[in-house]
């Protein structure tokens, strides 16, 4: 699959990579594993020479060697001696960018911690007496998001605050899946599109893996998904295991519930036995895997809060990967196949609201986009979209089925909003229905 994608990040590459020409840039680059990261930086520095550091679960004298390898390849200058130490890997660098621009991406930079923890305090000690001088793009990259954002964010940390730049990428828009669908395969189907975003979640590497095996349609990507084999399959558990470490049972446990519907804090407490606020805050706030949602307006900090998980893939994968281990333990891939094929319509429905938000987003016509229910969930309404410049408000319904959607009741549902919080009185109201036919 050719690159797609990526320009504003792109650019925000090449204008760093100028301005190191003069001083100093160290990026932290973030994001989900196989979001893209390393091969944006590798198309964004195509036409450079680029020092490329993966950090493996080798010993420190071990990476050494393959960093000095590298320098003598790309550079065409030898490291002397037999360095054993990264800090004297980067001290040699900095010195030689005093002399010569140097751009040096260092992969999975997290794993240092597993090398040797005093390697990020002897960064900061080489990067600060050296970086006034040095003409270096030093990129640093990771897939374990809350160690990455620990090491910069964390004033007790190191490297605390000495990012010039700061990149997440995020994955493929909307739009962009509709980009690759059609030139992989032109006749595609909105149901194809919604499996596409779905399953991937618009996860550059799950994307690839798909256009490039020529699967592309719902049916297809079903199948792909639960496969024996599949890279699904074990796709989860050992992209969080990662995240998690040992403790990684109760979060388990947690999003199997959410993505099952139950999305209470009391729910899943009620469920569980236990007291769930710390898990919660952490899964929230340090793995940025789910996020609390309220309705629009509302001003409730307990009982109305809803949690979703963020992840597209990850919410699918505990619907029916984790949720079903037994199944797959014993072989019963085609049984499997069989209640995804069963459970999809209803499942899909919730993650077609999400699409459309995220295609708004996209788009940006709004200024506030989010849902609302009331308090004893006898009333909800998609999605609200806001437009505080045209003082406008959309109501939308989003089914399925073009068929299934009622527009009496959305303003129903609507006045009843508008009731409840007072607000956008004045504002020109709509009422439209939107189904897979809208993708």
């Amino acid at each position: 699959m050719r690159f797609y994608d990526r320009k504003e990040e792109l650019d925000k590459l090449q204008e760093i990579n100028s301005l190191s020409e003069r001083i100093a840039r160290m990026t932290v680059i973030t994001g989900r594993r196989r979001i893209g990261k390393t091969s944006l930086v590798l198309k964004a520095y195509e036409s450079e020479v680029m020092l490329y550091f993966f950090v493996s679960r080798k010993t420190e004298a071990e990476l050494c060697r393959d960093f000095a390898d590298e320098i003598a390849q790309k550079l065409r200058m030898p490291v002397l001696g037999m360095p054993t130490r990264f800090a004297d890997i980067f001290t040699y660098l900095m010195q030689l960018a005093k002399t010569r621009h140097v751009i040096l991406m260092i992969d999975e930079f997290q794993e240092f911690r597993r090398v040797n923890n005093s390697i990020f305090s002897d960064m900061q000690k080489i990067w600060d007496l050296n970086k006034s001088e040095a003409k270096i793009n030093l990129i640093l990259c990771g897939s374990i998001y809350h160690l990455m954002t620990e090491l910069f964010i964390n004033s007790k940390e190191p490297l605390y605050g000495r990012q010039t730049d700061f990149i997440k990428v995020e994955p493929f828009a909307p739009s962009v899946l509709k980009e690759i669908l059609a030139d992989h395969n032109p006749t595609y189907t909105n149901d194809d599109l919604l499996a596409l975003y779905i399953t991937t979640g618009g996860v550059a590497k799950y994307v690839e893996l798909l256009m490039d095996s020529n699967i592309h349609t719902k049916n297809d990507i079903l199948q792909s998904f639960v496969a024996r084999n599949s890279l699904f399959i074990y796709e989860g558990k050992s992209m969080l295991i990662e995240e998690f470490g040992k403790d990684y049972g109760r979060y388990f446990d947690i999003l199997t519930l959410i993505s099952s519907g139950h999305n209470s804090r009391s729910d899943m407490e009620a469920m569980m036995q236990c007291e769930l606020s710390g898990y919660l805050s952490r899964l929230e706030n340090d793995y940025a895997l789910i996020a609390k949602t309220r309705p629009m307006l509302s001003t409730s900090q307990g009982k109305n809060i809803r949690y979703a998980i963020n992840d597209q893939f990850i919410r699918l994968w505990f619907r029916f990967i984790y949720k079903h281990n037994a199944m797959i333990e014993s072989n019963a891939y085609s049984q499997l196949l069989e209640i995804v094929r069963r459970d999809y319509p209803t499942y899909s429905g919730r993650s077609l609201e999400e699409y459309f938000k995220c295609r708004m987003r996209e788009e940006g016509r709004y200024t506030n986009i989010g849902s609302w229910w009331d308090r004893k969930g006898e009333n909800e309404i998609d999605i609200i979209a806001v437009d505080d410049i045209s003082h406008s408000i959309t109501f939308f319904e989003v089914k399925r089925q073009e068929q299934s959607i009622d527009l009496s009741i959305l303003r129903a549902k609507a006045d009843r909003f508008l009731e409840a919080t007072g607000r956008y009185s004045r504002y020109r109201k709509e009422y439209k229905g939107l189904s897979i036919d809208d993708m």
